[in-house]
């Protein structure tokens, strides 16, 4: 099943390090077939507020995903951008295409039911 990383980033300040980070991080991404789904564009808000702007990285599984987070390669350039850019990075596996919310909402209420 699917996993992502999924990054909310925050007072962004503009630094060499950033471009940097950007020119390289794709090449910690490759070896674990990482790929960009989100990367930081506008996003028109629905409800509520957003300050900052997403990214969303997607990888095979979650697994795969802690692996290129511990990577010695992704490791070497986290610091170009937690230097210059206040966020939340979260690992977190997907659903799969078959997912249902109903059978969600069936498994809280039973829960809430046995309380």
């Amino acid at each position: 099943m699917s996993a992502y990383g999924f990054a909310h980033l925050r007072a962004r300040r503009p630094h060499a390090d950033i471009l940097e980070y950007l020119e390289r991080i794709q090449d910690t991404l490759d070896p674990f077939h990482g790929h960009f789904v989100i990367h930081g564009p506008p996003a028109e808000i629905a409800e509520g507020s957003w300050p900052g702007s997403m990214v969303l990285i997607e990888f095979p599984d979650l697994d795969t995903a802690r692996a290129w987070y511990r990577s010695p390669a992704y490791q070497a350039i986290i610091r170009l951008r937690t230097d210059h850019i206040d966020g939340d990075l979260l690992l977190i596996e997907g659903v799969g295409p078959n997912y249902d919310p109903r059978e969600r909402a069936a498994k809280l209420r039973a829960q809430a039911a046995a309380e």
